[in-house]
């Protein structure tokens, strides 16, 4: 990665980039009084947004972080979380998104797998932060939107105006809104290929070991790409985003936004009514919810009557929307499509897209492959399948992660002459639409989110009573799927329900513990030995 300072005669070097620290740059330079993003009752012109983008990124130098370093970031929805990513982004740094359901121990390994420098926190964090600080000994920086909050085995130094700190020192955290207050809002003035690293995101894969894939800026600008021309989207929509911002989907859908002029109007929690009133009040025109997210809105008491004049483009993903809910979508609002985006993480995310005019007809499709994004069906030979016929979805483009961070063998696994594997089941219906038969690798999906059964199985096996667990999908009908772990205990030990659930709540975020379990003898198994999870569903 080249460290070569841009010099002023030569911005066109960084300007002819795909890179990500010019989407916000580019609308400060053309409309810097244009509103850009609005939050919890603050509104952000894009002057404004880039500003404060280049002040954490210029401070960020200062302090000592280098091009190819990588800062890990634990915000909830906000203006912090898209700072930093551009920040990070502007001065070649690589940003790792933390998923804020994650518990102590799983942070920690996210955090030091990617030999994170920084961290970059909200303080409604800062207590699991410190719990974690000794298992992540690579990370020099703590900074965080909370005043004199100091970690137990810290010194408190404040940054002074040196050139950068010792990496050895030792420091407390540093107040995110007193270190942005310091620095130059100038361009940081850093070039940043864009076949460089952008973000390190952390997909969960068949070990229970959560994988990072590199994303570069070329994958995540080419998706923004890839989405504008699947649609109509301009400087005169407005986009509210409340899935969380560490997803790849959410992040792909804001930063065409972004790319597009398009103001976002964050929200922090996703609470259905109030859902409702700002759709109206800030004259909404883009959403993305996952399905649970979707449903939950239709059930707001009075949704039918509400004023939905404005709302036009309905984005779902991460699982499969029900016909009949796109169709009351449709009804409550009559000027919408609804618009069912697939993917996954190593793709930056987006591969397919069904979309309005084929929502009704092509139930349970998730529609044909995005512009730039070539596809194929295979089986096990990787010989392609005919029509109709269940095999692996592949792919390969621009899009495509550089690898997985650390990860050489999982990394040659899932590339196979040229094709990413992604471990999906599918078929192709006579008119080329693409549809969904299985979720390979045992992925669990319940409320949007990623649950991987290997990784569950792990904590649980854990458990000194357990002799065996597996741990599968079932339906639920508020999140689409839950967890249910099928456990064999240790014999002659009394193992309860309660004893698990404890467990599994000290090791996993909330959304991975198990709703049902189930105790048997004995699990089910094929001739080569592997569990049979079809007997077990």
């Amino acid at each position: 990665m080249s460290e070569e300072p841009i010099m002023k005669n030569d911005t066109v070097k960084l300007s002819s980039q795909l890179v990500l620290g010019e989407l916000p740059a580019r609308w400060a330079r053309r409309n810097p009084d244009k509103e850009m993003l609005v939050f919890n009752g603050k509104r952000f012109t894009c002057g404004k947004v880039n500003a404060r983008i280049n002040a954490l990124a210029n401070e960020l130098l200062r302090l000592g972080v280098k091009q190819g370093d990588k800062i890990s970031v634990l915000f909830f929805n906000g203006n912090e979380i898209l700072e930093c990513y551009f920040a990070a982004a502007k001065i070649g740094a690589i940003s790792v998104p933390l998923n804020f359901r994650l518990v102590g121990p799983e942070l920690a390994y996210q955090i030091d797998h990617s030999d994170s420098v920084a961290v970059i926190f909200d303080r409604r964090f800062a207590a699991v932060i410190n719990d974690i600080q000794e298992s992540i000994p690579n990370v020099r920086y703590f900074i965080s939107n909370s005043e004199n909050f100091e970690f137990g085995d810290h010194s408190s130094k404040p940054v002074d105006d040196s050139e950068g700190m010792d990496e050895k020192t030792s420091i407390s955290t540093i107040d995110y809104e007193t270190f942005i207050s310091r620095g130059s809002t100038d361009e940081p003035g850093i070039y940043v290929d864009d076949d460089e690293p952008a973000f390190i995101m952390y997909t969960s894969g068949t070990t229970g070991r959560p994988k990072g894939a590199v994303m570069t800026h070329k994958n995540i600008v080419i998706n923004c790409f890839n989405l504008l021309m699947e649609f109509t989207l301009d400087h005169e929509d407005r986009y509210l985003c409340v899935p969380p911002l560490f997803h790849t989907a959410t992040l792909a859908l804001t930063c065409s936004c972004i790319t597009a002029g398009t103001p976002i109007v964050l929200m922090d929690n996703f609470i259905p009514h109030d859902i409702k009133d700002v759709l109206k009040s800030e004259s909404i025109t883009v959403a993305f919810f996952v399905p649970a997210m979707w449903i939950a809105l239709l059930q707001v008491p009075g949704i039918e009557n509400s004023d939905t004049a404005s709302l036009k483009l309905c984005f779902t993903g991460a699982a499969i929307m029900p016909t009949d809910v796109k169709k009351r979508i449709m009804n409550i609002y009559p000027n919408s499509g609804v618009y069912d985006i697939f993917g996954q993480t190593e793709m930056s995310p987006c591969t397919t897209m069904l979309k309005p005019k084929y929502a009704l007809e092509k139930p349970g499709s998730v529609g044909l492959p995005m512009v730039n994004v070539e596809v194929k069906i295979v089986d096990q030979n990787e010989n392609d399948v005919p029509d109709g016929e269940v095999g692996e979805i592949v792919y390969k483009g621009p899009t495509l992660m550089k690898e997985y961070y650390k990860n050489p063998d999982a990394t040659a696994d899932a590339m196979h002459n040229g094709w990413f594997h992604s471990g999906d089941l599918v078929k192709k219906d006579k008119d080329g639409f693409i549809h969904v038969v299985d979720r390979a690798k045992d992925m669990i999906i319940s409320g949007g989110e990623n649950i991987y059964s290997a990784e569950v199985e792990d904590v649980i096996f854990k458990h000194a009573k357990v002799l065996e667990v597996a741990v599968i999908g079932v339906p639920d009908p508020d999140w689409g799927e839950s967890v249910k772990a099928v456990v064999v205990p240790v014999k002659g030990e009394a193992l309860t329900e309660k004893e698990i659930l404890e467990h599994c709540q000290k090791n996993l975020a909330g959304y991975k513990k198990p709703r049902h379990i189930y105790f048997t003898e004995t699990l089910p198994r094929n001739a080569a030995g592997k569990v049979l999870k079809t007997k077990l569903r």
